[in-house]
């Protein structure tokens, strides 16, 4: 099945120690296979393969054609079975693909099998996200993240002659064979090693910097939600920093922070994350865990969920989905619904509980509620504490207002003596001046 010779296909193909993605000479051609397995709702495939076709497009290929099955189970070795292999191929050379994409994870054999009978490069989901994350992390953390992941993935899937894909070109049809496949297989064992060794350093000195913040007494809030959800434009709107904002999925793989004052006088770090998405491939979110510890240890979540975008409770559960697989399923969240400028009288999906607030991070409209309501989240978890502050200890009031929100003060024979509402660390590095 299939002209290998002439196949010029290579998406998703990577070399060498960098990690990175091959430059691509041209936009190739893609046909989408979907698969509704058992009574799965086949309309939530479809939804699937159309954010597929967004991801191909972002990472620079074009849809050409897709096709859907029911399954009551995945084939063990081509995913879809032989007839409908047969199927694929014929719709690839009316269409002249280069590559086929699978919304679902193929194992290593099932790649193997479908590229020897499709004579063209198969691949999944997984690869695109890598592809994408290749294509914009930009600082020396996350490119070493990204190819981490990268290298993770390709592992178990090295073949003779060392290559990633079966065809492309020729990679994968030359070399010496066994003695070479354990060479690279080696080459990138030590590859994996360094990557993390480095990676565990970074994250050490990142929890040096949250004990730091910590210590400061200051509440932080993460901005999590869906990829292209307007997480970075919040960020902007909310502290005026200069944040990349772009118009396409993951556009943010690096983290920002930037301090935030609340109506009460609070300050708060509030912290821009990478988007999720759903089938977050499990390579991402190992290599990323480091990253994403400051998620886990927030005292407040901001899950940002675009409004207009469709399908907005599937995109909540999948982002809730790896908040849980990240060990940030218990910190308090609130929902802010994102470009309500957009919805033209529509009204908010089902998941907008009266907890949730909505807003527009480009008018600016609903933020004064947003900010209103973090205060109070934020001072809901938070206990009233009385304090007894010398005159001659100014510096101890300035804390108290810098790390919680005072109630009242009242001039006593003693000092200042203060209500106010602190976390649980705040009272306790104030307790010695802590009365009741």
């Amino acid at each position: 099945m299939g002209d290998t010779a002439t196949h010029r296909g290579g998406f998703g193909t990577h070399g060498g120690e960098s990690g990175a993605f091959i430059e691509r000479a041209f936009r190739e051609r893609i046909v989408l296979v979907g698969v509704t397995l058992d009574a799965a709702d086949s309309s939530r495939t479809h939804a699937d393969l159309d954010e597929l076709a967004q991801l191909i497009d972002t990472a620079g290929a074009d849809e050409v054609g897709r096709l859907v099955q029911r399954r009551r189970a995945p084939d063990p070795a081509t995913y879809i079975g032989k007839g409908k292999v047969g199927a694929v191929l014929e719709v690839c050379e009316q269409v002249d693909a280069d590559t086929v994409v699978f919304d679902d994870e193929l194992s290593p054999a099932q790649q193997f099998n479908l590229e020897k009978m499709l004579g063209r490069t198969a691949i999944d989901r997984t690869v695109v996200i890598l592809d994408i994350f290749a294509q914009n992390a930009s600082s020396q953390e996350g490119q070493a993240q990204v190819e981490l992941a990268q290298l993770r993935y390709r592992l178990p899937r090295l073949r003779r002659g060392g290559g990633f894909s079966q065809q492309a070109g020729g990679i994968g049809t030359r070399g010496p064979g066994e003695t070479q496949l354990e060479v690279d297989r080696r080459r990138i064992q030590r590859r994996i090693h360094k990557l993390e060794a480095q990676l565990r350093a970074i994250a050490k000195n990142r929890s040096v910097q949250s004990r730091s913040r910590r210590r400061s007494a200051q509440p932080t809030a993460a901005i999590v939600g869906y990829t292209n959800a307007g997480k970075s434009r919040l960020l902007n709107r909310l502290t005026d920093s200069g944040v990349l904002v772009q118009n396409r999925l993951f556009a943010t793989l690096d983290t920002a922070t930037r301090r935030l004052e609340l109506p009460g006088g609070e300050r708060v770090l509030l912290t821009d994350t990478v988007g999720f998405i759903q089938k977050l491939p499990h390579q991402l979110v190992e290599a990323f865990r480091s990253t994403l510890d400051v998620v886990a240890e927030a005292d407040l979540l901001l899950h940002v969920v675009d409004a207009a975008g469709p399908d907005a409770d599937a995109h909540i559960a999948a982002v809730r989905k790896v908040l849980r697989e990240i060990g940030a399923g218990a910190v308090p969240e609130m929902l802010v619904f994102n470009k309500c400028d957009l919805l033209d009288g529509a009204g908010l999906p089902l998941s907008a509980d009266k907890g949730a607030v909505s807003v527009s991070a480009v008018t600016g409209e609903g933020f004064d509620k947003l900010l209103a309501a973090m205060a109070d989240e934020l001072r809901a978890h938070a206990e009233t504490v009385e304090l007894l502050v010398p005159y001659a200890r100014g510096e101890v009031l300035a804390a108290v207002r810098r790390a919680g929100h005072v109630l009242a003060t009242q001039n006593d024979e003693a000092g200042y003596r203060v209500q106010a509402r602190l976390d649980a660390a705040s009272a306790s590095r104030l307790s010695e001046w802590v009365v009741g």
